[in-house]
């Protein structure tokens, strides 16, 4: 089964041909939502809103934990490709682009992210040298090309906290720590899904400049950001219907 994390503006699949949700409860609490299943094409699939259905939980007060383990334990998903909004710092990612990082640099702080904590609870370590999952990261460029979109392939994700957005020389500190772009959901969701022990990769959706940058030299607009991520979450939704056609997980 694939799982499917949707960030802001992604609620719902509207290519899931939905047979239940389940409401879940987790040893870490409760998810964002109840959980969607669903198949796309032959392919068994779950989703979950990031923020909630209605969109209101912000990055910072997400229950990242219990949104990991309800995928990964309860609904028994093999894979998990998540969905985020970010602010493009490298030249060529311009708002409406999508990209698939390979590389993360957290600057979050106060979050939950470790199962292995509390009473009794072994120190646990993962290796961490690449946090996203190579083979789903090949799969989703690989149904990219079968729909006929560009994902752009690698970068740097620079995770912040929120749910404010950066100051101009926040994202020239970021640049130069060698960021690509910027969002505030990469973490500590990767690390967890690590340590449970599945695959996970992401698709980001450029829906501005970062500060300072492009356009947003001077000012973010809120109003262009979600007329970009709109139009870029319908090509979102093709490639992950290509993902699952193509068979390639289970």
């Amino acid at each position: 089964m694939l799982a499917v994390i949707g960030g802001s503006g992604l609620t719902q699949l509207a290519n899931l041909e939905v047979t239940r949700r389940e409401v879940v409860r987790t040893p870490f609490g409760e998810p964002s939502g109840a959980l969607t299943f669903g198949c796309i094409g032959c392919q068994d699939v779950v989703f979950l809103a990031r923020h909630g259905y209605g969109h209101t939980i912000p990055p910072h007060q997400v229950n990242y934990r219990a949104n990991l383990w309800a995928l990964a334990r309860v609904a028994g998903a093999a894979g998990i490709v998540s969905v985020g909004s970010v602010g493009g710092i490298r030249a060529d990612l311009k708002p409406g682009m999508l990209a698939t990082p390979n590389q993360i640099l957290d600057y979050t702080w106060g979050r939950n992210v470790t199962f292995h904590e509390g009473n009794g609870a072994q120190v646990t370590h993962i290796d961490f040298t690449e946090p996203y999952d190579s083979e789903l990261r090949q799969q989703l460029l690989a149904a990219a090309q079968r729909a006929g979109e560009t994902l752009l392939d690698g970068g740097v994700y620079a995770a912040t906290q929120g749910p404010r957005l950066e100051t101009a020389a926040e994202v020239n500190r970021l640049e130069r720590d060698g960021a690509d772009m910027v969002g505030m959901t990469g973490m500590p969701e990767a690390s967890l899904a690590r340590e449970l022990g599945v695959p996970y990769a992401t698709i980001c959706v450029v829906t501005n400049w970062a500060a300072g940058r492009g356009d947003s030299r001077n000012t973010i607009i809120f109003a262009k950001i979600e007329e970009v991520l709109q139009a870029s979450l319908s090509r979102v939704r093709r490639i992950i219907g290509h993902l699952c056609e193509a068979g390639d997980r289970v």
